[in-house]
């Protein structure tokens, strides 16, 4: 009961004391407010980037083409084969029949000149679809050993290149946001210690009238995790309606088809709880750390 009233005694004393020093509790949020809008920004970059990336990847395939005396039976064992590599993921046959009428279709030109050809040049393949791409050119060579197998396509060279860009960009992305962190922490943390610095007669006073350590500082600690809140929602806001408004706009993809935003849903509320969370715990550190360190408690 005693650590009940102590717990609803200083949550009552930090709501009042951020209406009392009304000025220095803006200038927290404001701050909180903006260091927070930019790490959202960067974190919805980000998270895009590495969504575009992921996509980008997928399309990323390898092509076996089989010889043309292979059999039914033989390609059934490749399948087998297949079925059992570890880095496979799936896999789609095409007959050269298949391929054919898919060319045909495609353009009048191929259209014509595969309809003069008295035999069909195409070869039966397999589309794979790996589950990591940094693996796909080990997957590649086990695939050209196999029997039947005429040749093995997977753009090689240009696929090295194009996973050393989407490693390199989500390094990029992953080191901004984390610096972003740690600048938004510092800031934050800061300006709430320059408004606990300010009262440190009124927590003289405190101590001279017998309060406890924990007692002093507990209205602090919630102090800052209310401040902390309060700077998160204007970027919570920002965030959620920005995005939305964004992804609307751009009908959910950038350019082209291929290069898709993340759907809103779920991943606004994510951004939104991480910056409440963050908020939350930068204000506590901040004011624990300032009644602690500054105040010699």
């Amino acid at each position: 009961m005693k650590a009940l009233r102590m717990f609803n005694r200083s949550l009552r004393d930090s709501l009042k004391s951020v209406v009392r020093n009304l000025s220095l509790s803006t200038a927290a949020i404001t701050c909180s407010s903006i260091t927070l809008i930019i790490l959202a920004v960067a974190m919805i970059l980000s998270y895009n980037v590495k969504n575009i990336t992921n996509d980008l990847e997928k399309e990323l395939t390898i092509v076996v083409y089989i010889k043309e005396e292979g059999t039914e039976e033989q390609i059934g064992e490749l399948k087998t084969k297949l079925d059992g590599m570890e880095n496979v993921e799936k896999y789609e046959y095409k007959s050269k029949e298949e391929w054919k009428l898919e060319i045909k279709n495609s353009s009048d030109t191929f259209s014509s000149a595969l309809d003069y050809l008295d035999n069909n040049p195409l070869l039966n393949s397999f589309t794979v679809t790996v589950k990591e791409v940094k693996d796909l050119k080990i997957t590649s060579e086990e695939i050209k050993k196999f029997d039947f197998i005429e040749s093995v396509d997977y753009g090689e060279g240009m696929a090295e290149k194009l996973i050393s860009a989407f490693d390199i960009v989500e390094k990029i992305t992953l080191i901004i946001v984390g610096a972003l962190v740690v600048v938004t922490a510092f800031l934050i943390g800061n300006t709430i210690k320059l408004t606990i610095f300010s009262r440190k007669n009124e927590i003289e006073i405190m101590r001279l009238v017998g309060a406890t350590n924990i007692r002093v500082r507990l209205p602090f600690i919630f102090e800052g995790i209310i401040l902390g809140i309060i700077g998160s929602i204007i970027p919570v806001i920002v965030s959620i309606y920005g995005y939305v408004i964004l992804y609307d706009h751009f009908h959910g993809y950038i350019f082209t088809q291929i290069i898709t935003l993340v759907k809103p849903f779920n991943f606004v509320l994510y951004i939104a709880g991480i910056l409440l969370a963050l908020g939350a715990v930068i204000g506590m550190i901040g004011s624990s750390r300032a009644v602690r360190k500054y105040l010699k408690i």
